[in-house]
């Protein structure tokens, strides 16, 4: 933890988009789900359960917008941060950061406080795509143009789309992909079981893709990094709106069109997907940049900050630090009162005190910085 003092100079956009999306994954949706789940069946509350869980496979939701959306807005940084350093500090910093990005991923995901190497996962988690991706953005953004940046964000997408094209399909475990996964990681796969005997099996049901999907991570955290670029010092702040109006469309459709001949699964996080999520994300972070930065509207959006400004410790928070039982001690008196409703009570308090835990923290002006 890092104490900084707030500035006016941050770009409150990012924050706000940042805090939105993780307040979504950390504590809206667990909170919705508890809500809507006893009336399943129901058309409007199926369809508002629909949007709160991934795609099986072919298709977008809302939910598959939560993780591209984060290494989306890890990028928009960069342009404000790598000029900062000398080449030797800049990679010192990028290794620090992509080494303890992966060993949180671990932590949280892979399993790596069993010290059971039968449960190791090597790459598994949200926060080491970040990692891979912003690995290849950063450099990208150090040493390239902003015509070269482009360029290498054509490249990724065309490269990761070539043998997904002409090796297998696009069913699950019939992909390019996959293989390169099961090859590279093995054993050490996430959805590996171990069966009684001590041998190890790919599990049938578990279809989601790293190694070769670094290529596209890679894309999501550089068009980032290239919208970054557009509002890091804009001639006109107006002019720097359209251009991301006009980059949010064009990928959007980019996207969308390319999905004919290639599909849009964010489970192997596809070129056409990861074309469709930049932009949509552009075109989200345009209306927040609109509604923050261009119109200058403050109130109300400090709780959102509270996450934003945090967003690797609410992840981790999130994910890792149980605080129902605390919940539990709190509430549990109205759990003859609620009945069935009293776990939607915890969920829903376990949310508020992680909220408070993150508003103490930006308070104190303490932020997690990797």
């Amino acid at each position: 933890m890092h104490k900084i003092q707030d500035t006016s100079t941050r770009l409150l956009s990012l924050d706000v988009l940042r805090g939105a999306d993780l307040f979504l994954l950390v504590a809206l949706q667990p909170v919705l789900l508890g809500v809507l789940g006893p009336f399943a069946g129901n058309g409007v509350a199926d369809a508002v359960l629909r949007q709160l869980d991934h795609e099986a496979w072919e298709g977008f939701r809302l939910w598959d917008l939560v993780m591209p959306l984060f290494l989306f807005m890890s990028g928009i940084a960069l342009p404000f941060s790598i000029g900062k350093y000398g080449a030797r500090r800049f990679w010192l910093r990028l290794a620090r950061r992509v080494l303890l990005l992966w060993v949180l991923g671990m932590v949280v995901q892979g399993n790596l406080l069993d010290f059971d190497l039968r449960t190791l996962r090597l790459y598994s988690n949200t926060l080491q795509a970040i990692a891979a991706g912003y690995l290849i953005a950063a450099i990208g953004v150090r040493y390239l143009p902003r015509g070269g940046q482009l360029a290498l964000a054509a490249a990724l997408l065309i490269i990761y789309a070539v043998p997904m094209t002409l090796c297998g399909d696009w069913t699950p475990g019939g992909n390019f992909a996959e293989g390169v996964d099961r090859a590279v990681l093995g054993r050490w796969r996430d959805g590996v079981w171990w069966d009684g005997g001590g041998a190890w099996h790919f599990a049938a049901d578990y279809s989601y893709t790293w190694v070769w999907s670094t290529l596209t991570f890679g894309f999501s955290v550089l068009s980032g990094a290239l919208v970054g670029g557009v509002v890091r010092r804009p001639a006109s702040r107006g002019r720097a709106l359209r251009v991301l109006l006009v980059a949010g469309v064009a990928m959007v459709a980019a996207g969308l069109l390319w999905s004919v001949q290639m599909p849009v699964v964010k489970r192997l996080w596809t070129s056409s997907m990861a074309l469709y999520s930049s932009g949509l994300c552009t075109l989200l972070f345009a209306l927040t940049y609109w509604w923050t930065d261009v119109r200058g509207h403050r109130r109300g959006l400090r709780w959102l900050c509270v996450f934003g400004r945090n967003s690797i410790a609410a992840y981790l928070l999130g994910e890792w630090l149980n605080l129902r039982p605390v919940a539990a001690q709190l509430c549990y008196a109205a759990e003859s009162v609620l009945g069935e409703w009293y776990g939607v009570l915890l969920t829903g308090v376990h949310a508020l005190l992680l909220t408070a835990l993150l508003g103490l923290l930006y308070r104190a002006g303490m932020f997690l910085r990797v």
